[in-house]
């Protein structure tokens, strides 16, 4: 008898398109017609590999077979919860390095790819670059955004004769929307990672990750909009995604913006921004600060330093 999916669970096909991997597995889920019960457990696993918890549920009820053939990834979510929890001493637990790779490599056995990736991490940080890769790839070939990014630039930074395959893993993230994955697909592109420059590409990709709300790439498109590299030259687009990179604390932005304002007579506020690349390390700035504080008054320099001293990063990426 075939079995019916759980009442008031009806899911549209069209929901579940952008979990899957490729048109054929879209393909195989269209021949179950409506009937999701029907869906192979291998093709199941495929979709959910990369779920979070909300959408692990959601996909837990949508019939009784998906339920039962989700129970080993709602596991490996437990677990990826106790890795997080040793790995950074949260939750009443100590930090425990061991106990955190083990609970993510239990995880990754079970086929979460958010395991796999965070495992991977761990892996890389004890050095073991090998086994990170391993993780890394098997993350990126189920078609998780992370492990894609990492795998590329995992290629970029230990295998640099894998370039090209570098590049094609953070262009397949990159389409995911992943915006770290943009910028150093942008990065690439600019530099030419074993292929010609392509600027035009290069400065669409950092747009888009600026967009996302990186802030390294709102600095790069800053400066492509200033000299022209990629983009149509643009002085007051230029200076708004600096402004937005040192608004977010990039402190090169910063001094950059801080130069801008004090050519065009924004003393205070060129302070200000002078002030907070200071106080991250660029020493160009030192001087420039010091030079328009002399023209200021008592009281407007400690006007302008209380406000350096009590500003606060807008949130970034």
């Amino acid at each position: 008898m075939k079995q019916k999916t759980w009442p008031g669970r009806q899911y549209r096909q069209s929901t579940f398109k952008f979990w899957l991997s490729s048109e054929a597995d879209f393909r195989q889920l269209r021949s179950s017609d409506g009937d999701f019960s029907t869906l192979p457990s291998d093709i199941l696993t495929k979709i959910a590999a990369s779920f979070t918890l909300p959408h692990l549920q959601a996909a837990s009820l949508v019939c009784k077979s998906w339920s039962e053939g989700l129970r080993p990834l709602r596991e490996a979510l437990l677990f990826l919860k106790w890795g997080k929890r040793f790995k950074h001493g949260r939750g009443g637990v100590r930090p425990n390095l061991d106990k955190a790779l083990d609970s993510f490599l239990k995880g990754a056995v079970r086929g979460s790819t958010l395991a796999m990736v965070d495992a991977g991490l761990l892996y890389w940080e004890m050095g073991k670059k090998d086994k990170a890769i391993a993780l890394y790839k098997k993350a990126a070939v189920l078609g998780d955004p992370s492990g894609q990014c990492n795998l590329g630039l995992s290629y970029l930074q230990a295998e640099p004769s894998k370039q090209k395959e570098a590049v094609k893993w953070l262009f397949q993230a990159s389409k995911s929307g992943h915006v770290r994955a943009q910028y150093q697909l942008a990065l690439c592109l600019h530099q030419g990672c074993g292929f010609d420059r392509h600027l035009h590409e290069a400065a669409r990709w950092y747009l888009k990750a600026a967009e996302g709300g990186y802030v390294r790439a709102m600095y790069r498109v800053a400066l492509c909009y200033s000299v022209g590299e990629g983009l149509a030259q643009s002085h007051r687009q230029a200076r708004k995604w600096m402004k937005r990179a040192a608004d977010r604390g990039h402190s090169k932005a910063q001094y950059e913006h801080g130069l801008g304002l004090f050519s065009e007579g924004e003393k205070l506020k060129a302070v200000v921004y002078l002030e907070l690349a200071t106080h991250a390390g660029e020493t160009a700035a030192v001087h420039v600060k010091n030079v328009i504080l002399q023209q200021l008054p008592a009281t407007s320099r400690d006007h302008v330093m209380n406000l350096a001293n009590n500003w606060r990063a807008l949130p970034s990426l």
